[in-house]
């Protein structure tokens, strides 16, 4: 008989594109969106978490770039049953589609408009690179039922608040609003009706930002070189076709005063053009009466956001200050929210027109962005550490502990081999404890706790003369009755 071949083992390692998340990071990301919470519930919007599995057909295809029916998101098939094929299913690639699936489906039971903001994972079967993962999390802040560009205004004066909030200083960032009936106007004017050729165009404006002014130019003609040097076809229009996309491009760098009346004339006749214009003037008007000036919230032509579904004025937050990328050149940092009006998605649920506008915050994007600027990312601080001197006293050393958590403090027993001392004490180091106490027979005979301070100990073995080292000693005996109010002395004493 053969012999069965034994199973390999699994390889410990993430999958490609993902990644795992420790607790300083969770810790971080928990307190940043309780910021983020309080600022949306301070607008007035409720929150809703929604199932992180949609049916394909619900979540639609408007992902940019995506021809095949489910590329760009993690896709199966129910089983069938009987005659009936199963669902498709997939995981959701952002937390707007599934909000109009909500609303289609309870918006009898709903107030309108309705106000919601959601946090959480999303997911996309995109290729994963530096610092851009296929599970991230967002979120999100919107308004269904409000046809009025005021709620537009809202959500970017909103988006200037949150930035703060979480620690990004007024200068350090921009709002950019536009609006895609502009771009139509734009569009009509060249004449270019829905298709292939007007799909491309829109794509190519969507890379102004990596290409820029020229980049943009050869790509709507014949096309360009990229970096590789690889040729990238254009789109084929003549020099009078794209100039009215470079007009409309360019209007706040060429004429920053007057980007308005730049549209204007970009737009020409085109109803839905001047529409747009006008929805961008109001907004202005609406953020300013608010005390939301350009130097907070800016019009930009230049921004028009990848995704398919919006409509209407559609907005983005850059941080503007410089980092180095990881060939040491100076950078600014990007983009790390955006959004916009997107009438038409819950139609497609009911058949009727349903006025949507919202924001989402890359959440991973906006905590890199503070690890930058220094706001957290510090060391943190872990657990007192209550030590084992004698295994058959566990009860007295859960006493200990259990009084310190009744104070509000946080701590834990060893639950290794209390065998040796010191192996707890690099335990309580490898934690970043900031207090390690300690009771042995002796002390428990005569009621004592040794209390030792490991961050005034780890600086004092750093620098100190020994003849310092025995005037500023890190470790106490107190009473044991005294544990709780000393810890917290020394507690108070290393926040100072």
């Amino acid at each position: 008989m053969a012999k069965q071949k034994k199973q390999p083992r699994p390889k410990a390692e993430t999958p490609k594109g993902f990644r795992d998340y420790f607790g300083p990071e969770v810790t971080e990301r928990a307190e940043m969106l309780q910021q983020i919470a309080r600022v949306y519930h301070l607008y007035g919007f409720e929150a809703l978490e929604s199932s992180a599995v949609e049916t394909v057909e619900a979540l639609g295809k408007f992902l940019p770039d995506v021809d095949r029916p489910n590329e760009g998101v993690f896709a199966w098939q129910e089983d069938s049953e009987g005659d009936k094929p199963g669902d498709w299913l997939a995981l959701r690639y952002d937390l707007t589609a599934p909000l109009a699936r909500v609303y289609a489906q309870h918006r009898n039971d709903l107030p309108t408009p309705y106000r919601r903001y959601a946090m959480g994972p999303v997911w996309r079967n995109e290729k994963p690179g530096p610092g851009r993962f296929r599970q991230f999390y967002q979120c999100d802040a919107d308004t269904v039922g409000a046809p009025s560009v005021a709620a537009d205004a809202e959500i970017c004066a909103m988006l200037s608040d949150t930035l703060e909030q979480v620690g990004i200083p007024r200068g350090d960032y921009i709002v950019r609003v536009n609006n895609r009936k502009v771009l139509n106007g734009v569009l009509e004017v060249m004449g270019l009706e829905e298709g292939e050729q007007r799909d491309a165009v829109l794509r190519t404006i969507d890379k102004f930002d990596k290409v820029g002014e020229e980049g943009v130019r050869e790509l709507l003609g014949k096309g360009r070189l990229d970096a590789s040097g690889a040729y990238i076809d254009g789109v084929g229009l003549s020099d009078d076709q794209a100039g009215p996309v470079l007009t409309f491009l360019t209007a706040k760098k060429t004429h920053p005063s007057m980007t308005l009346g730049v549209l204007r004339n970009a737009v020409g006749h085109s109803v839905v053009g001047q529409e747009g214009v006008q929805e961008l003037e109001t907004i202005a008007e609406l953020l300013a009466a608010q005390g939301y000036g350009p130097d907070r919230v800016e019009i930009d032509p230049s921004v028009v956001r990848g995704l398919g579904y919006y409509t209407g004025p559609v907005f983005e937050a850059e941080l503007t200050f410089e980092i180095f990328d990881e060939k040491g050149r100076k950078r600014q940092f990007g983009s790390v929210a955006g959004g916009g009006r997107y009438d038409d998605l819950v139609k497609r649920f009911t058949g009727q027109a349903v006025p949507a506008t919202g924001v989402s915050i890359g959440v991973d994007r906006l905590l890199a962005a503070l690890r930058e600027k220094g706001r957290i990312g510090g060391a943190v601080e872990g657990p007192v550490v209550v030590t084992v001197m004698d295994r058959d006293r566990m009860a007295d050393y859960q006493d200990m502990v259990g009084e310190l958590r009744r104070a509000g403090i946080r701590a834990e027993v060893y639950l290794g081999n209390p065998k040796n001392f010191g192996n707890q004490m690099k335990y309580a180091d490898r934690r970043g404890s900031p207090i390690a106490v300690i009771e042995g027979g002796d002390e428990k005979e005569r009621g004592v706790v040794q209390i030792k301070d490991l961050i005034l100990g780890a600086k004092i073995a750093e620098n100190a003369t020994l003849e310092e080292w025995k005037e500023r000693p890190s470790q106490f005996e107190v009473p044991r009755a005294q544990l709780v109010e000393k810890v917290r002395e020394i507690l108070d004493g290393q926040g100072s």
